[in-house]
């Protein structure tokens, strides 16, 4: 089912869903399936899997030379999304990138997910490599999620790439795009990335799912400036619950976006990470109550596979 038909069907109850990311490369299954189990009271409708493209790796040979490795580390998108499906009867979502696709490609992989009975995907750029300054498409790929969007709608009409099929199947995506309240990190400005936000809106994409945040007012002002701008598809907050001392720093230097000051000094005076993970929780907790009083229509969690602290915030808001 679709994610704005579920959102639909609740009519006006809110809904619980999380993110979940694949095993590292020789890891089982199971893993994914011990992160999933302990939230599934909460009846999530949908499970979104992200995707992770290749990475480049030197390893330094016996003559003392470099070589180039491409690696990929956290396969299995796809196939997760498959078995999620089959054992738990709830909608995965996969993430669909720009980064490491032709268009070619593209398409051969929106037809597998749609053979698989996938409805839903999320359509991302992605990031640049570690080895890249700035985002570098495929030759022949989408350079931005806008593009990706429209491939998919394009899709959805029965266009595909060749233009010489003939009677095409149509596909029936449902478009999730990113949105960021406190802006991309690439962008100038909160207005500008807004702007490039409606034209994903205006290519096909049908709801939208925000970057974390830890300041639910920075939310509320970038819903207002989206409903001004006259995006009206569903908006469906991000929330991560800060678990360590590190992610002070780690999180605002890689997803560009800002902690409150109150937050910063509890986890600074916390005494170890188990008492950051609850203070972490207990943040989560009071933002998640006040985004479902300000009716939101569902609050997705980033588990990063770590169900926990999650299960432990579900409890106190569904």
């Amino acid at each position: 089912m679709r994610v704005t038909q579920h959102i639909e069907n609740a009519q006006g109850k809110p809904l619980f869903s999380f993110e979940i990311l694949p095993p590292l490369k020789g890891q089982n299954i199971q893993s994914i399936f011990d992160g999933i189990d302990p939230l599934m009271e909460f009846q999530p409708p949908f499970i979104d899997v992200t995707y992770h493209r290749e990475e480049y790796e030197f390893k330094e040979l016996e003559n003392g030379l470099l070589q180039k490795k491409i690696v990929k580390k956290r396969p299995g998108t796809v196939g997760i999304c498959a078995a999620i499906q089959g054992k738990y009867d709830v909608d995965a979502i996969p993430h669909v990138l720009c980064g490491g696709f032709t268009k070619e490609d593209t398409e051969n992989l929106l037809i597998d997910l749609d053979f698989l009975g996938i409805d839903n995907v999320v359509a991302l750029r992605g990031d640049a490599l570690k080895t890249e300054t700035y985002f570098k498409p495929e030759k022949d790929g989408n350079h931005y999620a806008s593009d990706l969007v429209e491939q998919i709608s394009n899709l959805n009409r029965g266009i595909y790439l060749d233009e010489d099929l003939k009677n095409t199947a149509k596909t029936n995506f449902c478009i999730g795009v990113a949105g960021y309240p406190e802006k991309h990190m690439e962008a100038p400005s909160l207005d500008s990335d807004i702007h490039f936000l409606k034209q994903k809106i205006k290519n096909g994409a049908d709801y939208i799912i925000t970057q974390m945040f830890f300041d639910n007012q920075k939310f509320f002002e970038f819903v207002d400036k989206c409903r001004k701008a006259g995006i009206e598809v569903p908006i469906i907050p991000g929330l991560k619950p800060i678990a360590t001392k590190k992610q002070l720093n780690l999180i605002p230097h890689r997803f560009s976006l800002e902690l409150p000051d109150s937050l910063i000094m509890e986890v600074v005076r916390a005494k170890d990470n188990d008492a950051v993970k609850q203070i972490g929780i207990e943040w989560c907790i009071a933002q998640s109550k006040e985004l479902l009083a300000a009716g939101v229509p569902v609050l997705h969690y980033y588990s990063m596979g770590k169900a926990d602290n999650i299960k432990s915030i579900a409890k106190e808001v569904f």
